[in-house]
């Protein structure tokens, strides 16, 4: 992918995969709350037919490769990367006109059942323990029913995954919940501190805190998943409360850059991306751990009774081998 082609896909539909919704539109352009900050009055237009946007409480504006650099604050290689990574419609089909903002509504909400849901968290790394921490929902894009994996945010709005798809619905902000969880549902997200937490442990997605929840066995304290880039004002400003503050950001340009900015912020807080850093993120060494785990404790000792039941044969072989042996020199 190069510029030209990131350029092609359509901005409204990279604003829905990030969760952004326009508040008024027409046939030739959509007005949305900024999605680079808080604001109270729509200022960030997109025109249509050019595919180009303006956000004019800041005066600033560009392509969809611009709006990705901005949004993830990643250079111009960082953009292309990350969208080559998405599936987005509008590159596939360019020749179509660019669409009005899909229809879409939750249908159901529910705990964890689907097993192709079970199986694409067990094949992250992640059982049962995380499913107080998600729900299972069923929603409907463009008149298509679909089911993912659902972690709630702080404004009400849903980070969604799938096998096959990953996206975003309602609102778009930071999450926070306390580990262990606390007794009431998972809907009930914190939206201010716990002040009997003094410890908190930060994350860029939310498959890397469930991660982190499948690893951890003493740790007390609270969760803050940005569940995007965007959101790291809204978080160093949370932070300031908290004695403990651990760092499990991503091995790219934008999660490093939010740790030196958090580092900066505060300096007490300590980086643990060191622990993986040879893998992308925290659920990427889970996976590789896991399967290194499965290897020793499964293969292993396969493989050692296989090789005792060689050396068992062996030997009953020989035992009978001289039996005969013996038999035969009497008869001598």
């Amino acid at each position: 992918m190069n510029c030209k082609q990131l350029n092609s896909i359509g901005l409204e539909e990279v604003l829905v995969f990030l969760g952004h919704l326009p508040t008024r539109q027409n046939e030739k352009e959509a007005w949305y709350l900024s999605p680079f900050g808080p604001e109270s009055n729509a200022s960030f237009k997109v025109d249509r037919p050019k595919n180009l946007w303006y956000l004019f409480s800041q005066g600033t504006g560009g392509t969809t490769t611009d709006f990705i650099q901005k949004y993830f604050n990643i250079s111009v290689k960082g953009a292309l990367e990350w969208a080559s990574k998405q599936n987005f419609s509008s590159f596939h089909q360019q020749a179509k006109p660019l669409k009005s903002h899909p229809n879409y509504h939750i249908d159901r909400i529910m705990d964890i059942a689907h097993p192709n849901l079970i199986s694409y968290l067990y094949e992250r790394g992640l059982s049962g323990k995380v499913y107080p921490f998600i729900k299972e929902l069923w929603f409907t894009i463009e008149n298509k029913q679909l089911y993912a994996v659902g972690f709630k945010n702080n404004s009400e709005g849903w980070e969604l995954r799938n096998a096959f798809y990953k996206g975003a619905l309602h609102k778009k902000d930071i999450t926070v919940l306390s580990f262990p969880k606390e007794t009431e549902s998972v809907s009930n997200n914190k939206t201010q501190k716990n002040t009997t937490n003094q410890k908190i442990a930060v994350f860029e997605g939310f498959t890397d805190a469930l991660s982190f929840i499948e690893m951890q066995k003493s740790f007390e304290g609270d969760l803050l998943v940005l569940n995007s880039t965007a959101m790291l004002q809204k978080a160093l400003a949370l932070l300031d409360s908290y004695f403990e503050i651990s760092l499990f950001l991503d091995n790219d340009p934008a999660g490093r850059e939010c740790a030196r900015k958090i580092l900066k912020a505060y300096p007490h807080a300590k980086d643990f991306s060191h622990v993986y850093s040879d893998h992308k993120d925290l659920n990427e060494y889970l996976i590789a751990k896991k399967k290194h785990h499965s290897h020793v404790t499964i293969n292993t000792p396969t493989t050692t009774t296989a090789k005792n039941e060689h050396i068992e044969k062996q030997n009953e072989c020989r035992e009978e081998t001289n039996r005969i042996k013996k038999r035969v020199r009497r008869r001598m």
